[in-house]
């Protein structure tokens, strides 16, 4: 039975109507009209799903709506803006990291959180918090730089 959740995405409210054990990941995309996050496995092991929920990021895939509460979602339409970037979207651009674009939202908003909590990491620390992500582009290495990049940009 659908039930009416007052969600907060992107610093807005937004109200809809789903089964409470609905992945938050279908009502961003489906009824909020969301491009991204995106569904990658559906079990929370690629995280091309992830958002921030008050701050930390989620594999949207496997959390189900009722779980949110009034808490603060973020996904990566409200990370940036054209006009101003994110700094890891800046540097992302700047290191040509895109190829598909598919895993791109879990790789960003993974790297968002942790670099707001680690102003200077080194290479094993970025590896590390960046585990469990997949990009079968294989674009590691690129993404590794850019990361390096937008640390630099926001220390």
């Amino acid at each position: 039975m659908d039930q009416r959740f007052t969600l907060k995405v992107n610093g807005k409210n937004r109200t809809v109507e789903a089964d409470p054990d609905t992945p938050l990941l279908y009502v961003l995309r489906n009824d909020i009209g969301l491009n991204n996050p995106h569904f990658g496995c559906g079990l929370a092991q690629c995280g091309a799903c992830t958002v921030h929920f008050n701050g930390q990021p989620i594999r949207s895939c496997v959390t189900p709506v009722s779980a949110v509460g009034d808490g603060k979602i973020l996904t990566l339409a409200g990370l940036g803006t054209p006009e101003k970037p994110h700094p890891l979207q800046k540097a992302y651009i700047e290191e040509e990291v895109p190829q598909c674009g598919y895993c791109i939202n879990g790789w960003i908003m993974t790297a968002a959180a942790f670099l707001r909590d680690k102003k200077k990491p080194t290479d094993a620390e970025i590896r590390s918090a960046l585990e469990g992500l997949k990009c079968r582009c294989g674009t590691h290495v690129a993404i590794l730089r850019a990361v390096k990049r937008a640390a630099a940009m926001m220390g």
